[in-house]
This record gives C-alpha cells, sequence and structure tokens, in this order.
C-alpha cells in the first residue's frame, strides 16, 4: 500500500520587540492600509464586541525568493506595544516521513532566519516614523507551525483528530520539536499532552517552539493569530525582564562603590527608573489581561491559555512581577 500523502502549510513566525510603542495609525497611512475589521474571526458566531483591544495592523508583503528557488508568501504584523511579527509561508505535500523532515530542516535553517531578518530591517526602515523610542538592540522570537489541511479520501468522512493521534503521534511529535527522533512514552506523552480539538475533525498540538494544527483555513486562521499574539506577549516579558536584569545590576554595583551625597542621590534616580519600569510592566499584563477579558469565544479564550503557558509566557511574567 502507498504510503499516504498529506497536504498544508508551513509557517515561519519571526518576532521582533523593535521600539517602545508602534503609532498604528500613522503608520497606517505611510503603507496606506485601510482599517481593520474585527480581529481574529472566531469559529463561532460571536457579538460584535468580541475582538483583541488593539488588534495589529497587517502589511502583505511581495515574496520572498529563497536560495533553493522556493518562494515563501509573507506578511507582516505590527502591534501597538513595539513588536513587529513576519510570517513566512510555505505549501508542502508528502508522506509524514517528509513532512517531518521539512519541518526539521526549516526549523533549523540558519537561511530562513536570515531571510527574515533582511525583509524586517528592510520593514523598520520604512515604518520608522511610526516607531517611539526604536531600541538600537532587538530581542527575537520564532515559532513555527505546521498546518494540515483535513484528509478525505474519496467517499469518506474527513480524518478525526483521535485517529491522528493514534495512527501518527509520533509523527506529530516529531513535527512539533522538529527533530526525527524516537521518543521514550513518557516524552511522547508530554508533547501529545498539549492538544486541543473544537469539533472531531480539527487538532491542535502545541509545543514551546512548534505547533501542528489540523484545520480547515477557516478554522486555522484565529488559530494562527492567537498562537502569534501569545508569543508576542512572550517578547515583550523578555524584554522587560532583560531591562530590570541591567537596571539591578547596576544599582548593585553602585552599592558595592556607594559613598557620599552624589552617590545617594544616584541611588535615589535609579530606584525611580526602576519604579517607572515596573509601572510599564503593570501596564503590560493589564493589557494581557484585557485581551483575553475581550474574547467572550470561551474555546479561543482555552486555547489561548494552553499556548501561553506552553510557550512559556507564564514563567517569564512571573519574573519580571517578583
Amino acid at each position: 500500500m502507498p504510503a499516504q500523502s498529506i497536504s498544508g502549510i508551513f509557517s515561519a513566525l519571526f518576532l521582533y520587540n523593535v521600539c517602545e510603542q508602534i503609532r498604528l495609525d500613522d503608520l497606517r497611512a505611510i503603507l496606506k492600509v485601510a482599517p481593520p475589521g474585527r480581529e481574529p474571526p472566531f469559529r463561532r458566531p460571536a457579538p460584535d464586541y468580541v475582538h483583541f483591544a488593539q488588534p495589529p495592523l497587517i502589511e502583505v508583503i511581495a515574496p520572498v525568493a529563497m536560495v533553493n528557488g522556493e518562494y515563501a508568501r509573507g506578511r507582516i504584523a505590527y502591534f501597538d506595544y513595539g513588536v513587529m511579527s513576519l510570517t513566512l509561508v510555505l505549501p508542502f505535500t508528502g508522506t509524514w516521513e517528509e513532512i517531518v523532515g521539512l519541518s526539521a530542516r526549516w526549523m533549523n535553517s540558519p537561511e530562513l532566519e536570515q531571510k527574515a531578518s533582511e525583509v524586517i530591517t528592510v520593514h523598520i526602515a520604512t515604518a520608522q516614523p511610526a516607531l517611539v523610542d526604536p531600541f538600537e538592540e532587538r530581542l527575537a522570537e520564532d515559532y513555527y507551525v505546521t498546518w494540515l489541511t483535513p484528509m478525505v479520501d474519496p467517499g469518506q468522512p474527513p480524518v478525526t483528530a483521535a485517529a491522528l493521534i493514534e495512527n501518527h503521534g509520533h509523527f506529530i511529535a516529531q513535527i512539533v520539536r522538529g527533530e526525527p527522533a524516537v521518543f521514550s512514552a513518557a516524552e511522547l506523552h508530554e508533547i501529545l499532552d498539549a492538544k486541543m480539538s473544537y469539533y472531531e475533525t480539527d487538532l491542535l498540538v502545541v509545543g514551546w517552539s512548534a505547533a501542528l494544527l489540523y484545520d480547515t483555513p477557516e478554522g486555522a486562521a484565529p488559530t494562527l493569530q492567537l498562537l502569534e499574539y501569545a508569543n508576542s506577549q512572550l517578547l515583550e516579558f523578555r524584554h522587560y525582564d532583560g531591562v530590570l536584569t541591567r537596571l539591578l545590576s547596576e544599582v548593585y554595583r553602585k552599592l558595592e562603590h556607594r559613598s557620599g551625597f552624589f552617590s545617594r542621590w544616584r541611588l535615589a534616580r535609579e530606584a525611580e527608573r526602576l519604579n517607572l519600569i515596573r509601572l510599564e510592566i503593570r501596564e503590560l499584563t493589564e493589557k494581557v489581561d484585557n485581551s483575553i477579558k475581550f474574547l467572550s469565544d470561551m474555546f479561543a479564550a482555552r486555547l489561548y491559555r494552553m499556548a501561553d503557558a506552553r510557550i512559556g509566557v507564564p514563567d517569564y511574567r512571573m519574573l519580571v512581577e517578583l
């Protein structure tokens, strides 16, 4: 019997914190982008007030040429809190074994990361007038989603999520981890434990650096947006963790050499900076919490919390709130 052929799209997300704030209205004028509709679209009918508190501005970009002659379609999301997120997508068709190899290759590809950096640098320059207090050094996050379209044999219903896990769980685990390894039973259970389905024919398995999504285009769109949003929040908390670490190191160093009136004055100034940063962190955490409150779609809210926990947002949030 020939090996089963599957189709889908490989999405690589590259997120960068570029500045303290992006003035989206100014950027919309620069890029000539229309005002947004309600984002993200939800799986079930929802009231008009259901949306992100401040949806990102989306810019579709020209296809990006890869070294092997392929072209990746792309788009950039600009978040008002200073994050730019580049998504590059590549369609695929192949066997499970081939898709495992493809995901491992792209997830560990310096070429893809280099291409993303080149693209984002050009668009940062274009957006410069709308960027408030740009950073000289930018933190980055990457995340990968292997999206499989519904598998349907002629005359048969679509393959269910339960059947995928039962028959191809080891392949799914390899895709999520980005390595063609033979995992132990315990590790396989750990990887596949972070899964969720709304209907019996859709599936999301989330890892800390990648996810597998099995769904229709309509169902996949909001899930991809929520995964991107969670990673953007991780990047923000990482940024503030770095800022606090550097500031506290300066304070401790000055405490070791304190003497005289001016030393006390400088320490007071550092304490004031620390309080201002803590206020910014409190504002960030309130933004995160308020964004979730806007989601009256309970499945989307649970999906976000699962992804949020799996990629490590609560861990960094705890560090900066201590």
